[in-house]
């Protein structure tokens, strides 16, 4: 089988000594001396000669008691704003405290390095075809920061309290899907706009990007390449899924 590899290795590196990682949302590739459709191919959509496989994920690993982990548990939709922020992250929307989230300012510290608050770490991902055109990544026990981040914080064995974020582009080639299932919250945004919002700390949900049907949305065009931003976070014990299925068949990492 074809797989998707993120060929980078593990990098570990507190928040006090690693800088922060934004990328944000893109529009449409102007290439470098093409025709403006991605990396001077010829705009038709095919784009093999891209480079894909390194997908990188960005973790930060948080204490219990911080305000937003390990408190309520409660759907939470409408945490961010629907665009990213001039850094590449999402904006909080509430003006104030919601059901799980103590206000902006904790919130602004979940994909974000901050000394003393998080410590971050660098995994590789990878996505494995399980069908012809089918990519994913599955597991019910998602717990990368095991054995890592701030001691004594494990529960059962496990280290529950932590982000996850993910860059990567693609070019978008039509009836592309995207599907998350996983708790607790999930943001995707492609090129920069929010597709799909699985706010909350809550047992496992299922939510899709359907590319075709939201691509007026979206503003994205059969042939361009495109930014696509996943935001994570595992917030409360006592399981942890993360499962991603699409038929996006190149992900460039986004450095």
């Amino acid at each position: 089988m074809r797989t998707i590899l993120a060929m980078l290795a593990l990098v570990v590196g507190a928040a006090a000594g690693c800088g922060d990682d934004g990328n944000g949302g893109g529009g449409d590739d102007t290439g470098d001396g093409g025709n403006g459709n991605g990396d001077g191919g010829n705009g038709n959509g095919d784009g093999r000669n891209e480079s894909c496989g390194d997908l990188t994920a960005v973790f930060r690993d948080f204490k219990a008691d911080h305000p937003d982990f390990e408190d309520a548990i409660a759907s939470d939709r409408g945490l961010v704003e629907t665009a990213l922020g001039g850094d590449g992250k999402p904006v909080y929307a509430p003006a104030g405290a919601t059901a799980t989230v103590s206000g902006q300012a904790s919130f602004d510290q979940w994909y974000r390095d901050v000394a003393g608050v998080n410590q971050r770490f660098e995994q590789p991902l990878v996505l494995t075809e399980t069908s012809p055109g089918v990519f994913v990544f599955d597991d019910d026990d998602f717990f990368p920061l095991d054995g890592l981040g701030w001691p004594g914080e494990e529960t059962g064995g496990h280290n529950f309290h932590f982000t996850t974020e993910l860059h990567g582009t693609f070019r978008y080639r039509g009836g592309e899907v995207f599907t998350f299932t996983g708790d607790d919250d999930v943001f995707v945004f492609v090129d920069g706009t929010l597709a799909l919002d699985l706010g909350g700390v809550h047992g496992p949900e299922d939510g899709t990007i359907d590319f075709d049907a939201q691509a007026g949305t979206l503003g994205i065009s059969v042939g361009n390449v495109y930014t696509l931003d996943v935001f994570h976070a595992e917030r409360h014990t006592s399981q942890s899924n993360f499962r991603i299925e699409t038929s996006i068949d190149c992900l460039v990492v986004v450095e």
